[in-house]
């Protein structure tokens, strides 16, 4: 396959294109608050069936997935591509500097909620796909499609989707586009993600809240209990005290340390980037911490008077909010019955309650068709691509590893500074293009791989 083709194919429909993109961001798909979920659906349905996918629109307990297939034998390869068609709210509107689902391009991006994550990246495969067919008529691979709307309030549907339809969605390889680029630009591979789980602490007084002088030393400030409590749970060098917490983490390998060595670092413009330039330190440091081991981190703390000036009282109650990633092999359920032995021990009027989880995934970077991908990806960027372990932040991959049982790898088509879940999300032109152009190759490299897998030839 020639590059020639495909750019040229790009290059004729590039505003059509765009325009299927912008069409399918003005639609709303807000999980968290139910808002325009099973429009979109219908909205994906009907995209993927001009494309020429057989499509159907599959209910859960919660929101719909929509899933598609172009199958044209069970003997031939597979490949599985996973994406979400839900999006985070706007909010704060008014740091927007145009409209959230009005897609507005500004310097070569397109500002609107949802470009980069995940509608941008998921239009890409689907325009990938409608490319390829239009270059060489017919595809070398089955390929299956499976559309979550319910990624961004922590896909609680989508193992017991995938258990129920291992049948249906059977295949060889999961291929996802979602998060973001490495920092330098450079293309990037990940073979994992780090797993999560969300847990809240709440400390209780009295009944109400009362005067800080006609009370004081005599009633019980839960906000300090729960301060007490936290700290017996986490060294000031972060490392997390609760008994068992670092049972059962596989350490990298071999291998995945040189890869993780490989990866381009700049202190300065990562902290930069993240909004903290004071960040200090080496690279292997910076990316084992990032990909290999867990954390143990306070989203939220509320309790009693935060607005301006002072209110002196004691509060009644105290919250602490928290998202602990995890990674291979730890079990989100046994770390929260750890901590909740911890909790237990030290101040057992704290109340701890279960909010969401998911566990942590990772493909071994040994296997053959990581490399087939890796070079289709090089062929694409004329660069060689970064290969990272695991991301830093956590995706359903387990899903497919674990629940599936195959191979999953993720290639972000985002750039990294597209502002995700913020005000102003944004996705550069030049990426969506090549991310299309990246499904191109990724497909006709998987269908050279599967004429002599095993040492047969399909026909």
């Amino acid at each position: 396959m020639t590059l020639d083709k495909i750019q040229k194919e790009l290059s004729n429909r590039k505003e059509e294109y765009l325009e299927q993109l912008f069409t399918l961001l003005r639609q709303k798909s807000i999980s968290t608050q139910n808002v325009g979920i099973t429009e979109c659906a219908q909205l994906l349905k009907e995209m993927m069936e001009e494309i020429g996918i057989e499509t159907q629109i599959m209910q859960t307990d919660g929101h719909p997935v929509v899933y598609g297939e172009l199958v044209k034998d069970e003997k031939y390869f597979t490949l599985l591509i996973y994406g979400h068609y839900d999006v985070q709210p706007p909010e704060p509107i008014d740091d927007w500097l145009s409209p959230p689902f009005e897609p507005t391009i500004r310097n070569g991006r397109i500002y609107c909620r949802g470009a980069g994550d995940n509608k941008g990246q998921l239009i890409a495969q689907l325009l990938g796909l409608k490319t390829y067919m239009k270059v060489y008529g017919d595809l070398p691979i089955n390929i299956k499609f499976i559309f979550e709307g319910e990624e961004e309030i922590g896909s609680p549907n989508l193992s017991s989707f995938v258990r129920e339809h291992k049948g249906l969605l059977k295949a060889d390889l999961v291929y996802t586009s979602d998060g973001s680029s490495h920092n330098s630009g450079a293309p990037l591979i990940l073979l994992g993600t780090r797993g999560c789980l969300d847990l809240e602490l709440k400390a209780k007084g009295a009944d109400r809240e009362n005067h800080s002088g006609n009370t004081g030393n005599i009633l019980p400030n839960p906000a300090w209990k729960l301060i007490n409590l936290l700290q017996t749970m986490c060294a000031q060098d972060g490392r997390v005290l609760v008994e068992g917490f670092y049972d059962h983490i596989l350490p990298p390998s071999k291998r995945e340390k040189e890869l993780l060595q490989k990866l381009p670092f700049d202190a300065e413009d990562i902290g930069n980037k993240v909004g903290y330039p004071y960040l200090d330190m080496n690279g292997e440091t910076y990316y084992h911490k990032l990909t290999m081991e867990p954390t143990f981190n306070i989203n939220g703390i509320q309790s009693g008077y935060t607005g301006d000036g002072i209110q002196t009282i004691i509060p009644s109650t105290a919250i602490v909010k928290m998202d602990v990633r995890l990674v291979v092999d730890q079990d989100p359920m046994d770390i929260f019955h750890k901590i909740q032995r911890h909790v237990k021990a030290h101040d057992p009027d704290i109340e701890i309650e279960f909010i969401s989880a998911m566990e942590p995934s990772r493909t071994s970077s040994d296997l053959e068709i990581v490399k087939v991908v890796t070079k289709a990806v090089q062929n694409v960027y004329q660069q060689e691509p970064l290969v990272q372990p695991s991301l830093g932040s956590s995706l359903p991959d387990y899903v497919w590893t674990k629940i599936l049982g195959v191979p999953s790898i993720i290639m972000p088509y985002a750039n990294f500074d597209q502002g995700n879940h913020s005000p102003n999300e944004n996705l550069d032109i030049e990426y969506f293009l090549n991310g299309i152009q990246c499904t191109c190759h990724v497909i006709h490299a998987l269908g050279e791989h599967a004429k002599h897998r095993n040492g047969e030839v399909l026909n």
